[in-house]
């Protein structure tokens, strides 16, 4: 879906919604995505199960810091760059998240100003 210039009315409301929709699973997916990358790291590089695998790569995702203690250097090399890829990864999905409604939002100033 292309969005509208600023010289163009405002989207109805059933095109923002299939708008939203679209972004929320382009977030969603990336945000899924990322847990199987550190979901699958974990379970290799430090022999957690896959239970505790997903929840490490869950708490390393969303900012709230490791839940297991990492046995060797090659889990803590892979804990150190998932965490990094994973402050992008999260600040990414809510950005893609947040597009349309800050789109709408100044289409709607513009819009008004003209008026």
């Amino acid at each position: 879906m292309k969005l509208e210039h600023r010289k163009n009315p405002l989207a109805s409301r059933h095109t923002f919604l299939l708008r939203l929709m679209k972004y929320f699973g382009a977030s969603f997916l990336l945000i899924g995505l990322s847990l199987l990358i550190g979901t699958v790291g974990y379970h290799v590089s430090a022999n957690l199960g896959w239970v505790d695998s997903f929840f490490n790569a869950s708490m390393i995702l969303t900012g709230m810091g490791p839940a297991s203690p990492m046995p060797c250097d090659g889990a803590k090399l892979f804990s150190s760059f998932y965490a990094l890829f994973s402050g992008v990864a999260f600040l990414s999905a809510v950005s893609v998240l947040m597009a349309p409604v800050v789109h709408r939002f100044f289409h709607a100033l513009h819009v008004d100003m003209e008026d």
